[in-house]
């Protein structure tokens, strides 16, 4: 019996129905250039959220957090967004999506429970609303593909609770391979996996704990940057999104649009390529190549889209200055949360002494795993 299965049948007083886990993703090259419509290459991340299942005899909905001890309710007739509901949200927006689908869902009880960190760019809301889609379609035999499960997933978040997000995020929760990468073309959908041959090398992921600031309005002024660029861009090449231009492009229009858009494009338009690169350097093997290429993109997020923070800055800076780490940057959407560097199996002591020295410096206390790329969503108990 799963962890979450232990502590649905002590909430609830019944065995889950259902049990069904997804894995938390990690960016690992591709930031913010899925608002452009390019390409992001990404991890599903070996810590998982759990959702556990079972049908009610009434109308009731209840949902029980096992981490926080926390527990929210609602009815199928009462259902609608509420901002004190924050985690039971994402299972009730799932919920929401389906009966928009006309599916007979019936009082259920929802038990949630992981180890992928919240609000650090690790993407654990799209692993519970993944699991949770994927839990409700087995349970109610919906006959759901994959695609349908994803797009329940986005607009749980989209629709029901008024957030912007992509769809790479759940495609990765949803698709993920073992000891792969996913490179997702987020215009077309499409994903090709790239294989991770990592002998003697580690991907290692960090929590700075500083924690991301509430900067959706920072966030709205560079997706507006991007599309003043892309409106002047439009008048003399045809193309609806950054991703359709190149550099030479945006050198032909400096001194026509503000240095700053200019600028926020420059970073998705090189980070896109780098993309491209890094999938190269990985099938190739060649890691300090690999390396280079997530400082670089460090780099750009810092410097041309702003969206990194000193602390994460320093880190990087002691880093690469380590023997063994090959490179590294911020994660996820930037101003704090996580880094995810390449490091020699050979050096991992070294990076972490840079973690102790990290502590003493900033006071933060930071967090590192070693990431081993997990498979996608997959049913973990069906009764």
């Amino acid at each position: 019996m799963t962890v979450v299965s232990t502590h649905h049948r002590a909430e609830f007083d019944s065995v889950p129905e259902i049990v069904v886990s997804a894995p938390g993703t990690v960016n690992l090259m591709g930031a913010h250039t899925e608002e452009s419509e390019g390409m992001v290459l990404q991890v599903g991340l070996n810590r998982r959220m759990f959702v556990a299942l079972s049908r009610r005899k009434d109308q009731s909905l209840r949902f029980f957090a096992a981490d926080y001890g926390e527990r929210k309710r609602t009815t199928i007739s009462g259902l609608r967004y509420k901002r004190e509901d924050r985690w039971a949200n994402l299972v009730k927006g799932v919920i929401a999506q389906l009966l928009q689908r006309q599916a007979a869902v019936p009082g259920i009880n929802t038990t949630i429970c992981g180890d992928v960190p919240s609000g650090i760019g690790l993407a654990s809301s799209a692993a519970i609303t993944t699991a949770a889609v994927t839990a409700l379609d087995a349970l109610l035999e919906l006959g759901l593909s994959a695609a349908e499960r994803i797009e329940i997933s986005v607009a749980a978040e989209r629709d029901f609770i008024g957030r912007t997000v992509g769809t790479s995020e759940c495609v990765t929760a949803q698709h993920a391979e073992p000891g792969t990468a996913l490179s997702i073309d987020t215009r077309s959908g499409r994903f090709v996996p790239v294989g991770l041959d990592l002998s003697g090398i580690s991907l290692v992921v960090t929590d700075s704990r500083v924690p991301i600031s509430p900067a959706r309005a920072e966030y709205d002024e560079r997706l507006a940057d991007c599309r003043t660029c892309v409106d002047v861009l439009q008048e003399r090449k045809a193309g609806r999104a950054l991703r359709d231009f190149t550099l030479d492009d945006l050198d032909a229009v400096m001194g026509i649009v503000p240095e700053t858009a200019r600028r926020r494009c420059l970073h998705v338009v090189h980070e896109n390529q780098r993309v491209k690169e890094i999938v190269k350097a990985l099938r190739k093997r060649d890691y300090h190549a690999a390396g280079r290429l997530l400082t670089r993109s460090h780099v750009s997020l810092r410097d041309l889209y702003e969206v990194s923070c000193p602390e994460i800055d320093w880190l990087v800076k002691r880093s690469v200055e380590t023997r063994g780490v090959l490179g590294i940057r911020i994660t996820g959407n930037g101003f704090g949360g996580c880094a995810i560097a390449l490091v020699e199996d050979s050096a991992i002591d070294a990076y972490y002494s840079r973690l102790d020295e990290y502590e003493r410096i900033f006071g933060f206390h930071p967090d590192a795993f070693v990431c081993r790329a997990s498979a996608g969503v997959r049913v973990e108990d069906n009764a």
